[in-house]
């Protein structure tokens, strides 16, 4: 019996459903450009409404996103605060460096992901000559799966608001957190990334992650911020034609693919359960869709063998010597299980 690949290596591997695909078949268009596509300018509404800000800008993808959020809350010689695990610091080729001159000061997570309230305070700089201006905080939720609590969103952003910083949310998975913080209070999941959102002047959200959406991202603001932004995005050659059909696909994502992330977190405590009691393996217990695996002692030399034997057993895996397992909607029950079942072969060779 032939098994379909199980690809956990991320979230970002997803292929659009039939229904997405008749969606985006469907869908009117214009020139984004001239901002002259209905699908474009009706997603742009949408992602803005629900989570209560003026304006959204579709974007090709989540980096040229933080780009444009950085580069229009800063200037020349100004500097970001942002956490050393965060994706606009590390992951994203230093854009906000190289194109718009803007200093990241990069600061340590604490074992929950939060940046410390205290780090905060002291890394914004004094009004000196000597120093970048310190102009914007950054954070991410969620951060390596991680669900950052709701209490220190306000704070951190309160914090940030009363030195006169900006606030901006890379929101790539906000509403994987979204979800994961509705199953803590019992509200809706649009409820709560509307919450989340409002703690902040400007949010990143990527339809291409958990969404399942091909392409796309969206960057949300006030009218004077995504103005700005879109003269960047130009500059960045983010401008698309159009762009309608890629819209259409986020669009269907809004409408039906929120709620159904609360599969993808069960399957991935499934997984981290079946793991569980693996001599020298080390499972962080998952907040949302990503399983972090750490090899240690003995094992930790096996990480390639181990990848190398997934990958021949149809199971796609990233890491060293930490792997890392992305649950999505290509991935259900029995490919999970088939995961458990490949790994636990390996140890036991």
């Amino acid at each position: 019996m032939v098994h379909k690949t199980v690809d956990l290596r991320s979230d970002t591997v997803t292929q659009p459903t039939e229904a997405m695909r008749a969606a985006m078949a469907a869908a009117p268009l214009g020139d984004d450009v001239f901002a002259g596509d209905p699908s474009v300018n009706a997603l742009q509404e949408k992602i803005a409404a629900l989570l209560g800000f003026e304006a959204a800008l579709f974007v090709p993808t989540g980096t040229q996103s933080n780009l444009c959020a950085i580069l229009s809350h800063c200037q020349r010689g100004d500097e970001y605060l942002v956490g050393q695990q965060a994706h606009c610091y590390r992951w994203e080729g230093g854009g906000a460096a190289v194109f718009g001159s803007v200093q990241p000061q990069p600061l340590a997570h604490q074992p929950d992901g939060t940046l410390a309230l205290d780090e905060i305070e002291a890394a914004i700089k004094p009004d000196d000559a000597h120093f970048a201006r310190t102009r914007l905080l950054a954070l991410e939720n969620t951060l390596g799966g991680k669900l950052l609590p709701f209490g220190y969103l306000q704070q951190a952003s309160e914090l940030a608001k009363s030195r006169g910083l900006a606030r901006h949310l890379d929101g790539a998975r906000l509403f994987n957190a979204a979800v994961a913080q509705a199953a803590q209070t019992g509200a809706s999941p649009l409820a709560e990334a509307r919450r989340m959102a409002d703690c902040f002047d400007s949010v990143s959200v990527c339809f291409s992650k958990g969404l399942g959406a091909p392409i796309g991202s969206a960057l949300c603001g006030s009218h004077d911020f995504i103005a700005r932004a879109h003269r960047i995005r130009k500059m960045a050659g983010g401008g698309m034609r159009q762009a309608g059909l890629l819209a259409a696909a986020a669009s269907y994502a809004l409408d039906h693919h929120i709620d159904r992330l609360a599969q993808d977190h069960a399957l991935a405590q499934r997984l981290a359960d079946g793991l569980a009691g693996i001599t020298d393996l080390q499972v962080e217990a998952p907040q949302t869709n990503v399983v972090f695996v750490d090899l240690t002692g003995s094992a930790k030399p096996r990480s390639a063998p181990l990848l190398a034997h997934l990958e021949a057993s149809g199971i796609r895996a990233t890491g060293l010597y930490r792997l890392r397992f992305v649950t999505h909607l290509d991935v259900d029950a029995a490919g999970v299980d088939r995961t458990i079942v490949a790994i636990r072969q390996f140890f036991q060779a």
